[in-house]
């Protein structure tokens, strides 16, 4: 018996089993003497159990977005698109997924050709081998080569859409300009815009909901709480959702699951929802910098910015005096770009959450370069504060000031158990690395766009009034 043989052997054993189990559930819910029996028994052939499964698999389609998610009555096309065939995205999105689930819509009744389709043989289901051309698949179908390559086309086409792409009235749908070159949109113009229809992504929603649940009542999780609720050590954490939302959709009803799709019916119609809130600026801390000669005193005391320092630290310490490669200078730079992004959210705490003119205070020993970044709006009112700060050399003081601090920071520390010995190359790498970090030059811009601004004379009524003769 060849490989070939025997491979299709099995894959027609798998088929055989998964019928004669379909039919194992119908005779057990019949009496021994009742009539249907007999047509059951033909009915289960496998033959005949086959050819009606192809018939039937045109009222399914497999989808990865299904139309009905956004309106359970909404007639139109769902798409079935794999993660692979979508372009590459910086954000997450449905693409990103590894390893997916389908989703199936269409007749309820006939969801048993997608479980026949489901079956898997040596990692694969029968679907993707009979789409990838098995020859054993299509083989284990019939001995009629031609009635098995017509079963394969017909249980292929599952994830092919009845008829051309559709949306409908109750679909979400987003007109998009796309208006000629040189042209004004118009809106009675249909070739001025796009009428997109926006699918909701089964699959992603379905691998969100297993990790979520499994982060939330997973054994796993539970030991981890337990632990942290005990005071006990344990090998790993837990995972929270501030402010989880859960959609149903469909409804409450199981019917009403079913009818948006396979998966959803799963779920039970739950979908969850992550918070997508714009984040809510904390200024209650903020206190001014008054009695203390830098802001880096403050700071450096910050606990996120202590432990991004001390990683930093204990890491350069380990490394040799004459290593220096990519490796280390990538992950040096990311421990710098933490510090960056820590020195930024901190000005802005203070420029945006403080009156203008706090520096004036004669408590305030800061640096005028310090005073310029964090009161920028006090050039307003302070005419020889406005000259230093369009001046423009404080941003480089500043710069200088960080790199002499960091210096410090990390070459002083009696805690350290890596002493770092500190020199002048250290402080012009800094120095440079903030002045050139793009996150910075924004900010500085921000600043002086938004007081050049401020700044400027309010327009007078006759100029207001002026109109073109």
């Amino acid at each position: 018996m060849s490989e070939h043989t025997s491979r299709s052997k099995a894959i027609t054993a798998l088929i055989a089993e998964f019928i004669n189990g379909r039919l194992a559930d119908k005779l057990d819910k019949l009496a021994a003497d009742d009539p249907k029996r007999d047509a059951l028994l033909a009915q289960f052939q496998p033959a005949a159990w086959l050819e009606d499964a192809a018939r039937r698999v045109s009222q399914l389609q497999l989808v990865t977005h299904p139309l009905k998610a956004s309106h359970p009555d909404a007639r139109g096309s769902s798409l079935f698109v794999t993660p692979a065939s979508l372009p590459a995205r910086q954000e997450v999105g449905s693409h990103a997924l590894a390893g997916f689930a389908s989703d199936v819509v269409g007749n309820a009744a006939a969801l048993d050709v997608y479980k026949f389709l489901k079956l898997e043989y040596q990692g694969h289901s029968l679907l993707q081998l009979l789409q990838a051309g098995d020859a054993d698949a299509v083989a284990a179908l019939s001995d009629d080569a031609a009635q098995a390559e017509a079963w394969r086309e017909a249980f292929c086409s599952i994830t092919e859409p009845a008829g051309g792409p559709a949306s409908h009235a109750l679909a979400k749908q987003v007109y998009w300009p796309v208006t000629p070159a040189g042209k004004r949109p118009n809106v009675h113009v249909n070739d001025h815009f796009h009428l997109l229809s926006v699918l909701h992504s089964s699959a992603l929603s379905h691998w969100l909901y297993g990790r979520i649940q499994a982060h939330r009542f997973g054994d796993d999780a539970k030991a981890a709480r337990q632990a942290r609720r005990e005071g006990v050590q344990h090998p790993h954490g837990y995972h929270d959702y501030p402010l989880l939302a859960m959609e149903r959709k469909g409804g409450e009803s199981l019917n009403g699951w079913k009818n948006i799709s396979w998966l959803n019916h799963v779920r039970r119609g739950h979908n969850y929802l992550l918070a997508s809130l714009p984040p809510q600026w904390d200024s209650s801390a903020t206190r001014p910098l008054y009695g203390v000669d830098s802001l880096f005193v403050r700071f450096g005391s910050l606990p996120q910015v202590r432990r991004l320092l001390r990683e930093l630290r204990d890491y350069l310490g380990k490394q040799k005096p004459e290593a220096n490669n990519i490796h280390i200078r990538n992950r040096r730079d990311a421990w710098l770009e933490d510090i960056f992004t820590e020195l930024l959210q901190f000005g802005a705490a203070f420029s945006n959450g403080l009156p203008k003119g706090w520096t004036a205070d004669s408590d305030c020993r800061l640096p005028l370069d310090e005073q310029c970044w964090l009161d920028p709006y006090r050039a307003e009112d302070d005419a020889d504060f406005n000259k230093a700060f369009q001046w423009q050399d404080w941003p480089y003081q500043l710069a200088e000031r960080f790199a002499r601090w960091l210096n410090g920071s990390l070459g002083v520390e009696r805690l350290s158990k890596h002493q770092l010995s500190l020199n002048e190359a250290e402080f012009d790498y800094w120095r440079r690395e903030l002045a050139h970090d793009l996150a910075w030059q924004r900010d500085l811009d921000s600043k002086r766009r938004d007081l050049d601004h401020r700044l400027l004379p309010a327009a007078g009524t006759s100029e207001v009034q002026h109109a073109p003769a």
